[in-house]
């Protein structure tokens, strides 16, 4: 089962939050790289902590054969780990 479109709203606002809003969800939730749009390396350690606080998905950032440049690629990795369960109520 691949992400819900709500897993990849949810992944895009933790991206956004993680770099202070300075890469929006609309962006994001067009497709792309995360890094051209502006996630730099700050935000990414702050995207993992969220992530792994939210959904209790361990992320590996040097797992070989993973590629985690977009956000399809990160609601993929959330929802392959944890496909039963749905993020904590906001």
């Amino acid at each position: 089962m691949g992400a819900t479109p709500e897993l990849r709203q949810r992944v895009a606002e933790l991206v956004s939050t993680a770099t202070g809003g300075e890469v929006s969800v609309a962006d994001l939730m067009a497709g792309g790289s995360m890094v051209a749009l502006g996630l730099d390396s700050l935000g990414l350690l702050r995207l993992v902590d969220a992530i792994e606080l939210e959904y209790g998905v361990e992320v590996d950032l040097q797992a070989p054969g993973r590629g985690l440049d977009t956000l399809d690629d990160l609601a993929a990795l959330v929802a392959e780990a944890r496909p039963e369960q749905t993020p904590v109520a906001h």
